[in-house]
C-alpha cells in the first residue's frame, strides 16, 4: 500500500494556528445563501509550553478505500524534538509502524530514518504542523487507530515513553458500526535464523513487530525492533533475548551493541524476553487461533532457552508484555554461519 503525507509549514497568517483548519464552503446553488457545513479535521494538538491547551485525541468517520485528513501540531519551548513516530492499529491487530514514503516539506529531509520514523528537521524541531492523508483499509466495521509522538531521539514504535519529546496523541477513524472483531494472534510461519558471525553479517535476530530477521551488523536503526536471537553453543541450538545475548552466547558479535560515535549511545537498551517450555504439543500450538488463547501464559524470569529440538514448543513474554508461542519445525546444527534453525510463531497483537 502507498501512503502519502502531506506536510506543512507552521503559518505566517494572521490568527492562531492552532485554529482547527475546515474545508471551503460552498454555495447552494438552489439557495445561495444556504452552505452547508464544512467537515473538520482531526486534529491533534500539543503545546509544550501550555500542556492545558493540549488536544491528545480527535476523532473521524471514514469510508473504505479512502483517506481522512489528520492534522499533528506540535510546539516545544525547551525540547528539541528530532523524530517523528506514527502507529496504525487495523481493528484491533496491534499497532504497527505507519511508514510515510512521500514527504512534502522543504523543511523535513527527503527521506525518513531508517527505522521509518520521520526525521524532523530545520524549524520542525520546534514547531510542527502537518495535514496527514490517512488511510481506510478495507474493512467491514471497526476502528483504525493513528498514533503520533515526537522523540528527542532514536525511538521505538513500541514503547512511546522512550525519549518522548511530545504526545502521545491519537486519531481514530470508525469504519461502520466502529466494532471490533474479536483479536486473531498474529501468526509468522518458516522464520530462518542462521548462527551468529563474529562480523555480524548474519541474520541472526528477528522482530515481532515486523516479522523480520535482521542482521546483526545492521543494528543501528533497528535495534529497538530486535526480540531475540538464535545461537548454537555446546552442541546446542539456543535462543536468547536481545538484551542478554552477549551474556548468555558468551562470544561478542559486532553490532549487538552501538558504537561510540551513535547518537544516544551511551543509553541504548535492547529488548527482554522471557522463554519457556510450553505444555503444548505442536498440534496444541497449530489449535491456537485467537489472543485470548494465550493469555494464560505466565513470564519466567529466563532469558534464553537451550537444547531446542525439533517439534519442541516454547512460551514467551515480550518486552512489551505480548504473549506467544514458538515450534521448533528445522535444526540445521552447527557453528557456522550456514547452520540454522527454523520455527513458527503466533503472538498476541
Amino acid at each position: 500500500m502507498t501512503l502519502a503525507l502531506f506536510a506543512t509549514g507552521c503559518s505566517n497568517d494572521e490568527g492562531s494556528v492552532f485554529e482547527t483548519p475546515t474545508e471551503p464552503e460552498q454555495e447552494n446553488p438552489e439557495n445561495p445563501e444556504e452552505t452547508p457545513d464544512a467537515p473538520e479535521v482531526a486534529t491533534l494538538i500539543f503545546i509544550e509550553a501550555t500542556p492545558a491547551d493540549n488536544i491528545i485525541t480527535a476523532e473521524a468517520s471514514g469510508e473504505v478505500g479512502t483517506n481522512v485528513e489528520g492534522r499533528v501540531i506540535f510546539t516545544s519551548t525547551e525540547t528539541t524534538q528530532r523524530r517523528m513516530y506514527i502507529t496504525q492499529n487495523i481493528s484491533g491487530s496491534g499497532d504497527m509502524p505507519f511508514n510515510v514514503l512521500e514527504i512534502d516539506d522543504p523543511n523535513l529531509k527527503d527521506e525518513t530514518k531508517g527505522d521509518g520514523s520521520i526525521d524532523l528537521d530545520g524549524s520542525n524541531q520546534k514547531d510542527i504542523d502537518f495535514t496527514f492523508e490517512l488511510p481506510v483499509p478495507d474493512i467491514d466495521n471497526g476502528e483504525i487507530v493513528y498514533t503520533f509522538w515526537t522523540t528527542t531521539g532514536k525511538g521505538d514504535f513500541r514503547d512511546a515513553s522512550k525519549r518522548l519529546a511530545l504526545g502521545v496523541g491519537t486519531i481514530t477513524v470508525t469504519v461502520g458500526d466502529g466494532t471490533n472483531p474479536a483479536a486473531e494472534v498474529r501468526a509468522f510461519t518458516d522464520i530462518k535464523l542462521n548462527a551468529p558471525a563474529e562480523d555480524g553479517t548474519t541474520k541472526s535476530f528477528f522482530s515481532l513487530l515486523n516479522e523480520t530477521v535482521y542482521r546483526i551488523d545492521e543494528g543501528r536503526e533497528f535495534r529497538a525492533f530486535w526480540d531475540f536471537g538464535y545461537y548454537y553453543k555446546d552442541n546446542q541450538a539456543s535462543f536468547a533475548s536481545t538484551a542478554n545475548y552477549d551474556a548468555a552466547f558468551g562470544f561478542p558479535v559486532e553490532g549487538l551493541k552501538p558504537d561510540a560515535d551513535e547518537v544516544n549511545a551511551a543509553t541504548e537498551t535492547l529488548n527482554n524476553m522471557f522463554f519457556a517450555e510450553s505444555s503444548l504439543d505442536a498440534d496444541g500450538f497449530d489449535g491456537v487461533l485467537l489472543s485470548g488463547d494465550l493469555n494464560n501464559i505466565a513470564s519466567s524470569d529466563v532469558e534464553d532457552i537451550d537444547g531446542l529440538a525439533v517439534g519442541d514448543v516454547i512460551e514467551f513474554v515480550d518486552n512489551y508484555g505480548k504473549k506467544g508461542l514458538i515450534k521448533i519445525t528445522a535444526i540445521d546444527p552447527g557453528f557456522s554461519v550456514v547452520n540454522s534453525i527454523t520455527f513458527d510463531v503466533k503472538v498476541q497483537p
